[in-house]
């Protein structure tokens, strides 16, 4: 098998919707996306999955309780599993997930944010 290699900007640039992960590739059970942010998404935790943010464009805050936790370009931040967390983006950010298969977006909490399915 010859797996494709992916360009993150053709990729970013195909699609426009904010909260909405877009599944880039599969690697050992666990699912690499895609998400444009801006604005305030909801407070939520993943109870058994660690969550990881690296952000390619642009500038976002993931908040939690007890910090702000800053991220630029090129850089990443991995929320422990059962952490509260809201990712905040003043500006159009692009970030890169690293998630387990099947996690939710919105985590413990299931809104019109909810994506069940991550379209590719």
């Amino acid at each position: 098998m010859n797996p494709p290699k992916v360009n993150l900007s053709e990729k970013f640039s195909s699609f426009s919707d904010y909260w909405s992960p877009k599944i880039v590739g599969e690697l050992n059970d666990s699912y690499v996306k895609l998400v444009k942010v801006k604005g305030e998404f909801i407070w939520h935790h993943h109870e058994h999955e660690d969550e990881m943010f690296l952000v390619v464009r642009g500038e976002i805050v993931i908040q939690l309780r007890d910090r702000d936790v800053h991220l630029a370009e090129g850089e990443m931040f991995i929320v422990p599993r059962g952490v509260e967390h809201r990712p905040v983006a003043a500006r159009e950010a692009h970030i890169l997930l690293f998630e387990p298969a099947g996690t939710l977006n919105t985590g413990n909490l299931r809104n019109e944010r909810t994506y069940e399915a991550t379209p590719r």
